[in-house]
């Protein structure tokens, strides 16, 4: 993680419904500061004109966890600090902000510096039209939580995240969504883990053994994939609220043999978010060796905005479930287990011809925790780009044989120990 917007850690929940809400979650430090940021798909924005701290998770706001001793305990101890900051529409955001501290048995207010402020796209706010959507960006001094500079690479926080909604005048009651989804709010133990600095795999002692190629269609292998979202043209055809989040990759296209990465900063734009699921066997690997390496190779065919579209930083997160690729959609996607890593992705400027531009992530950390359970290799990648036009287009297991060295491939060297 650092502070350079594309390159945040990012991690997602919810769903895009006329009343649910779904967040894309960037999460990067500094030398002084820890940033969160939430951007929300909220269809009805309502804010207090007036706010009062202790209700302002009644409105349209987003709830912070940390636990500095990691994701561990059954209360909110002194390590445990708990922010709030709501949507507002004022020239002092801090009016919409709040933090808590851990007293061992619940919370107490306390008066820290920290920043939570608000964006917002739509109509306007605080009426029943529709509206795209707000984010929220929290900045936590590291000095506020005690601290003179960030933990060292490795180091595990708790972390947690509620999103509060309000889609009325009336406050109509509406479910939060959480982060992860067995969140209990006053239980640590039920928060996710922040990991400070990416995980880290040390190949163990052994003789070179091989070299296994995982790809759809070669010698067996089926590796099923899925891009959920709108596809490369930003779910045209569908209704926003009410379909766009239920439709599988087939709607747009039947006989897809593409797939779209893509992401901004902009969240009216959310109906162009597009993210990408696959799932390598790895049965054709032989039991009881050292994987060395594992490389994940992609071939990009294309991009949005053209040649002078921006560089994408397209991370890599592993899954924790399994799923169906003729069902698979953006509110019924897993969420992500942990993120592994990312490679930059450059728009096409001088077509070399088929099959494609080949891009690699090193995914030998996941590989090498699926191989130990028996289990496939589930993997999804995403992005935390800003810019517009950000979509980056690469052939899928779907393509057709012509062109079958395009298809995603797993490449997995291992050993003798």
């Amino acid at each position: 993680m650092n502070n350079d917007f594309p390159r945040m850690a990012i991690f997602w929940f919810g769903k895009v419904t006329p009343t649910a809400n779904y967040a894309d979650v960037r999460v990067a430090y500094t030398s002084s500061e820890l940033v969160v940021y939430v951007a929300v798909i909220d269809r009805r924005l309502w804010f207090a004109s007036s706010p009062s701290p202790p209700t302002l998770t009644a409105w349209d706001a987003v709830t912070l966890l940390l636990h500095l001793d990691g994701n561990i305990g059954a209360v909110p101890t002194d390590s445990s600090y708990r922010f709030v900051g709501g949507l507002g529409n004022t020239a002092d955001p801090g009016r919409h902000q709040m933090a808590y501290r851990g007293t061992g048995s619940g919370w107490m207010p306390v008066s820290i510096p920290f920043t939570a402020v608000a964006g917002w796209r739509g109509e306007r706010l605080n009426d029943d039209g529709d509206d795209r959507g707000w984010a929220m960006s929290f900045r936590i001094p590291f000095a506020s939580l005690g601290r003179s500079g960030p933990p060292s690479e490795g180091t595990i926080w708790g972390l947690g995240l509620i999103v509060h909604d309000r889609d009325d005048a009336s406050g109509t009651p509406i479910p939060t969504a959480v982060w992860p989804e067995s969140l209990r709010p006053d239980v640590p133990a039920t928060w996710g883990r922040l990991r400070f600095g990416l995980p880290v795999y040390t190949p163990p002692p052994a003789r070179p053994g091989g070299t296994v190629l995982i790809r759809h269609r070669l010698n067996g292998a089926i590796v099923r994939d899925a891009s959920v979202g709108g596809y490369t043209v930003c779910g045209e055809g569908r209704d926003f609220w009410t379909q766009w989040g239920d439709t599988t990759e087939d709607f747009y296209n039947p006989e897809r043999s593409d797939l779209n990465i893509q992401n901004q900063v902009d969240i009216a734009d959310w109906p162009c978010f597009s993210k990408y699921y696959v799932t390598f066997p790895l049965d054709a690997l032989p039991p009881g060796k050292a994987i060395l390496s594992a490389t994940l190779t992609l071939h990009l065919i294309g991009n949005a905005g053209g040649a002078n579209a921006p560089r994408s930083w397209i991370q890599v997160l592993t899954v924790a479930q399994d799923w169906d690729d003729r069902s698979l959609t953006w509110n019924n996607a897993p969420l992500a287990a942990e993120n592994i890593g990312g490679t930059w992705v450059d728009p096409v400027t001088n077509w070399p011809g088929w099959p494609g531009i080949p891009y690699r992530w090193d995914v030998t950390y996941a590989a090498a925790q699926a191989y130990a359970t028996g289990q496939p290799l589930r993997l999804a990648l995403y992005s935390a780009d800003g810019d517009y036009h950000s979509g980056k287009y690469f052939a899928s297991s779907d393509t057709g044989d012509w062109n079958a060295a395009a298809r995603p491939t797993l490449t997995v060297v291992w050993g003798d120990p």
